[in-house]
């Protein structure tokens, strides 16, 4: 085989050369002239002697320099380290240590950040600001390199090349990153294509944030079929509404509480939103009644959900728009995650790695080419998630005779709230450094909003006090603000079995009794 991810890029320029590529403001630019932008950015990455495979992160909003971050440094031979934006600055710089990123791309955001990260950081070497204004001192401007420097010959890393670390949560209390290939991405990227057609006339609208690979993964689905991306900084109800009726969206991808936001807006009712054809979303499943009140503000769209992890390059699921439509609704199956879509095996196993029978529920494992290169720098976990040839996803769960398949729960400690995975480790190691705090345990716990919430349980060393918000606003120095605990409870004790091991199962139950998941 050989897939690159640039290739359609190349394709977009010889056959959609005057079709609009990126649309982010007042900025609006044709495929022809992006790739123009790609090439040369993509020489001065090269001036700047990036190596191949070398990382260049980025740390920014959404904008349409973010696509052309991607296409650039895989023009270039690199890899990509999107930012997570809502990470704490010791968070961000262990990302860009652990794989050694040297260059990062910064917008007006963030660059307030970036003389604490030069401090912090040992590999950070070059600042290139990707912002509207004048380059700050000791950085580089962007548009200034794509002006300066010429067109670059593709370098055309393909296949198992490194295409990038996308960093996740780390069952240790660090981010763990996550290797994928050019195969790994462009393959996600043709299987979602083929599960849910895009017509050439399509307008994407990008909302979630691009760090995130589900949202890439949507970029790259679009780059695919060449057609146009619209990009607003991140995501706003009434920005979203506008961009719909101004630019004439078709598809865009949302989680569930995004939906609720807009459908429950006072204000959607003074929006055409008519052109609106396709919702995917994902990080949780959706209601019923929040379904029937997206159905009745968008009478014309497809909602599909997708199901997948950053291990796998997203998306291995797909619960198609015949499923959400109240015509074709079988009872509970909007609770699950569809069918694995083209390419991709899905099974659930005992603790052996032994297929269970149908409705039993194991560990969820998949195979197939999104399935990762590993872990950057740790051959012990990446051996132990990959067993046997599969990915072992660490959800619970089971499939029906229609090879339907229900996340039940986690079997690793992992809470997914608003989209975001957190590790009860990261939480817990955070808690665990405040003077106040003997031990303490972390746990999902329902909520209508965020699917799961960060609910932690503190035991206090004796004649100790401390207060909720001053625990939070630690764990804020040390974390991102989304993992912090949205609600605390002191203890006198933790649940212990007799082998002294803790019965974090005891914490969750009083939150998920009568429940049919035991995630959100």
């Amino acid at each position: 085989m050989y897939q690159y991810l640039t290739q359609a890029l190349h394709r977009a320029m010889q056959t959609r050369r005057n079709v609009v590529a990126t649309v982010c403001g007042d900025r609006r630019r044709t495929y022809g002239e992006f790739g123009e932008r790609v090439m040369r950015l993509a020489g001065a990455l090269r001036a700047l002697k990036l190596e191949p495979g070398e990382r260049v992160g980025m740390l920014a909003l959404n904008s349409d320099r973010y696509l052309e971050y991607y296409m650039a440094v895989w023009w270039a031979g690199g890899a990509v380290n999107p930012v997570n934006i809502r990470w704490s600055a010791a968070e961000i710089v262990y990302s860009l240590d652990d794989c050694e990123t040297r260059i990062l791309l910064v917008d007006d955001q963030f660059i307030g950040l970036i003389g604490g990260l030069r401090e912090q950081s040992r590999c950070l070497e070059t600042i290139i600001y990707a912002g509207d204004s004048l380059a700050p001192e000791g950085t580089l401007s962007y548009e200034d390199l794509i002006a300066s420097h010429g067109p670059l010959t593709d370098a055309m890393r393909s296949d198992d090349d490194l295409c990038g670390v996308f960093y996740t949560g780390g069952t240790t209390g660090f981010p763990k990153g996550v290797m994928l290939s050019h195969t790994n991405l462009l393959s996600n990227a043709m299987s979602g294509v083929a599960e849910v057609p895009i017509p050439l006339d399509w307008r994407v609208l990008h909302v979630a944030p691009l760090f995130h690979l589900a949202a890439m993964t949507v970029v790259l689905r679009a780059f695919v079929r060449g057609i146009t991306h619209v990009v607003l900084p991140a995501f706003e109800p009434v920005a979203l509404m506008k961009a719909v009726q101004r630019d004439q969206i078709s598809s865009l991808l949302m989680v569930p509480t995004m939906i609720q936001m807009v459908v429950d807006h006072p204000q959607m009712t003074s929006f055409d939103l008519s052109s609106l054809k396709q919702i995917l979303y994902g990080a949780s499943p959706i209601s019923e009644a929040l379904l029937d009140r997206a159905f009745a503000a968008f009478p014309n769209v497809e909602f599909a959900q997708g199901y997948g992890m950053t291990e796998l390059s997203a998306g291995i699921s797909f619960l198609h728009g015949q499923w959400h439509a109240p015509g074709g609704r079988v009872p509970g199956r909007l609770r699950s995650a569809g069918q694995a879509i083209c390419g991709v095996d899905i099974a659930v196993v005992d603790g052996e790695d032994h297929e269970l029978p149908k409705g039993q529920i194991g560990e969820i494992v998949v195979r197939g080419p999104g399935v990762m290169l590993g872990y950057w720098n740790k051959p012990e976990e990446t051996a132990e998630a990959l067993r046997g040839g599969w990915m072992h996803t660490g959800d619970a769960g089971y499939m029906d005779e229609d090879g339907f398949l229900f996340v039940v729960d986690r079997i690793k400690d992992m809470i997914v709230t608003g989209a975001e995975n957190v590790y009860s480790a990261e939480v817990e190691n955070a808690l665990s450094r405040h003077a106040a705090v003997a031990t303490c345990a972390v746990v999902g716990v329902p909520s209508e909003k965020w699917g799961e919430s960060v609910h932690a349980v503190i035991v206090l060393r004796p004649d100790a006090t401390v207060t909720e918000e001053e625990l939070r606003a630690h764990c804020r120095t040390l974390i991102a603000g989304y993992k912090c605990p949205r609600t605390i409870e002191f203890r006198a004790a933790l649940p212990i079995s007799g082998a002294g091991k803790l019965l974090k199962f005891k914490l969750r139950e009083e939150f998920w009794q009568g429940r049919e998941r035991q995630v959100g």
